[in-house]
């Protein structure tokens, strides 16, 4: 039993104003885990007042101070390595293997990608007399989801404290775990009092709170569309600044010259990782209708490779998170029969054998038509929809046709149309045969899918104020 009752304010663990807790449930025994105790508002208020206070001198700390923090931090999280991989599997149910290559790595590797991007950034430039300066926009509010925990943290905690940001933290309460390794990381690392702070809470609460604190001058969110505008409303009376990465519901276009046997098996494989649990999934696979049969069956054969058990052993996909998610997505494999779609393979229930924790079986569906709701909503399961298409202006189009643009997926042999169709697609980073991930790219979406942009420099930005200050060469404002 994990039993992470304090919050973290000002430099020291506190008890917090209220009493009230909520049980974190192990997806994979369905057993209690732990337990973190609920925010009030009050304990909002205490941490953004800490983080205001020190904003004033961590906001003047130089280049080689905040470098130096980094450094510190990058060896702690080294030494926690192995626990953070444990309690992610622990608290979310990523495979032990996915949870070190994966999820416990992203966070240092964000925190190293930061660390490189600080030590050669601009924060300042000369354009005639006049000086633009790029400073840090002051009190950070971050509420960070459960499915990929660490990596949401990181990647918004690295770039503020490189930039010279102060903040409070708000972990998802489905899996708080790791955020709590984070915090004794950051600790040990000797992050100043008042600079990182974490406060435990439900988002109608703790959520709400942040967003709406007058003296919160940024909030950024990762989550659902549902919550993100919740969270936009409650920031808007006090006109801070509002980040979201939200919900996705990306299409992985196959063109007809693609290695189908490699492209189809790339996009299920891609689709089943994290048991699905990956706001940019490629989770509709357009691929031509002439083809549909032989994808059909190359997708079966590569969803049934994927194995579902224990995630503490060697099967390839864990549980879903919790109760409330496995019924969301039963909810949609049933959907998906009900509206006509070809089932191929998987489907309702739990896997056999697996009568105890949130198992998928990995699914998937063909002859999907664009209208479907498995075609629209986001899943956030391991479920893949496939739709046909005729000639690439229709793959485009229908690739485009959703409110979500986080990310979208082109496969082809002519590289000149792989990247002519990208150019033609309205999402946010657009991965082409199956490039791997860079750390330095930014990530982020386009429409519904939120705003502004994490990763490498350009998270930075979203952390600086810009100011101008006029006639500061005095030599070049005389002549």
């Amino acid at each position: 039993m994990r039993d992470y009752l304090k919050f973290y304010i000002d430099g020291q663990w506190v008890e917090p104003k209220g009493s009230k807790t909520v049980d974190v449930i192990n997806p994979a025994t369905e057993q209690v885990a732990g337990r973190v105790t609920l925010g009030t508002a009050e304990d909002v208020d205490l941490a953004v007042r800490a983080a205001r206070k020190a904003f004033a001198s961590f906001s003047r700390t130089s280049r080689e101070e905040r470098v130096d923090l980094l450094e510190r931090i990058v060896v702690e999280y080294q030494k926690r390595f192995e626990d953070m991989a444990k309690a992610i599997t622990e608290e979310m149910g990523a495979p032990s293997w996915l949870a070190q290559r994966a999820q416990a790595a992203m966070g240092l590797a964000h925190v190293q990608t930061a660390l490189q991007v600080l030590k050669d950034y601009r924060f300042e430039e000369d354009r005639g007399a006049t000086r633009l300066v790029k400073e840090p926009i002051g009190v950070c509010a971050f509420i960070t989801p459960w499915n990929w925990p660490v990596n949401q943290i990181a990647c918004k905690v690295a770039p503020a404290l490189a930039t010279g940001c102060t903040m409070v933290l708000k972990p998802s309460e489905v899996a708080p775990f790791s955020a709590w390794i984070w915090t004794e990381i950051l600790a040990a690392a000797g992050v100043p009092a008042g600079v990182y702070n974490l406060v435990n809470g439900d988002g109608p609460t703790v959520g709400a709170a942040l967003s709406a604190h007058p003296q919160v001058d940024m909030v950024s969110f990762t989550g659902s569309t549902r919550a993100g505008i919740e969270v936009a409303r409650n920031a808007a009376p006090t006109v801070k600044r509002v980040h979201q990465e939200l919900g996705g519901k990306s299409p992985n276009i196959l063109l007809d010259d693609a290695d189908f046997q490699r492209a189809v098996a790339g996009g299920v494989a891609s689709v089943m990782m994290n048991s699905g649990q990956s706001c940019n999934a490629p989770t509709r696979m357009l691929v031509p209708q002439a083809r549909m049969d032989e994808v059909i069956a190359i997708a079966r054969t590569a969803a049934e490779a994927h194995t579902v058990g224990d995630p503490n052993g060697n099967a390839k996909l864990g549980p879903v998170v919790s109760e409330v998610q496995w019924n969301k997505i039963q909810g949609l494999i049933q959907k998906g029969i009900d509206e006509g779609a070809t089932l191929v393979t998987g489907g309702p229930g739990k896997p056999e054998g697996l009568e105890t924790g949130y198992y998928v079986k990995p699914t998937v569906f063909a002859n999907v038509t664009s209208d479907m709701t498995i075609a629209r909503e986001e899943i956030f399961g391991p479920v893949l929809a496939i739709l046909g298409y005729d000639g690439v202006d229709q793959a485009v189009e229908i690739g485009n046709d959703t409110e979500y643009g986080l990310a979208a997926y082109v496969s082809g042999t002519d590289l000149d149309q792989v990247r002519e169709v990208a150019s033609r697609l309205r999402a946010g980073q657009v991965i082409l045969n199956g490039a791997g991930p860079d750390l330095m790219a930014p990530f982020g979406g386009y429409k519904m899918s939120g705003n502004g942009r994490e990763w490498g420099d350009h998270a930075f930005g979203e952390f600086l104020e810009t100011k101008a200050v006029l006639g500061y060469s005095a030599k070049i404002a005389a002549e």
